[in-house]
C-alpha cells in the first residue's frame, strides 16, 4: 500500500470512530476496489454513483406510499396545515439547492475537496448524513453567486 490510499485511509478510521458505518462502508468498498486493480470502475461510480444513490434514496422515501401506508388522502392533507406546506416549501427549496450543487460542482471541481471534507466531519462528528455535497454545494453556489464570484 502507498501513499496514495492515505486519504482513503483516514476517512476510513474517522467514520469507524464517529461510528458512521455508511461513509465506512463506502470507504472500504472503495479503498478495495482500488486494491484490487479494478480502477475501471472508479469512472462509472462517479459518473453514475450520485444518480443511483438518488434512486435508492428515493426508493426509500416513496415505499410507505407503495405499501399503502401513505395515501392519496394523506398527501392531500399535507396542504391543509401550515407544518404540511413549509415541509413542502422547504423540500422544493432543498431540491432546487441541491439541483445547484450539481452544478456548481460540475463546474467547480476544486471546491469538491473542501465539500467532501466537510461533509466527512459533519457525517462522522456531527451526526449528519452523507446527502450534505449536493446541498452544501448548492449552498455554496447560492453564496458566491451572491457576492459576484461564480455565474451559474
Amino acid at each position: 500500500m502507498n501513499l496514495e490510499n492515505l486519504p482513503i485511509l483516514i476517512i476510513l478510521c474517522l467514520s469507524v470512530i464517529g461510528n458512521n458505518h455508511s461513509v465506512s462502508i463506502a470507504a472500504l468498498i472503495l479503498l478495495l476496489i482500488k486494491l484490487l486493480g479494478l480502477h475501471t470502475w472508479f469512472p462509472h461510480i462517479e459518473a453514475h454513483g450520485i444518480t443511483i444513490g438518488i434512486t435508492i434514496l428515493t426508493l426509500a422515501v416513496l415505499t410507505p406510499i407503495a405499501q399503502g401506508r401513505i395515501s392519496l388522502i394523506g398527501i392531500l392533507e399535507a396542504f391543509k396545515n401550515p407544518i404540511g406546506l413549509v415541509a413542502i416549501i422547504v423540500g422544493i427549496l432543498v431540491a432546487w439547492i441541491a439541483a445547484q450543487g450539481v452544478f456548481f460542482m460540475k463546474e467547480s471541481p476544486e471546491a469538491v475537496t473542501a465539500l467532501v471534507v466537510g461533509t466527512i466531519v459533519g457525517v462522522c462528528f456531527f451526526k449528519g448524513l452523507a446527502v450534505g455535497p449536493l446541498i452544501a454545494g448548492g449552498m455554496v453556489s447560492l453564496i458566491i453567486s451572491a457576492i459576484g464570484m461564480f455565474k451559474n
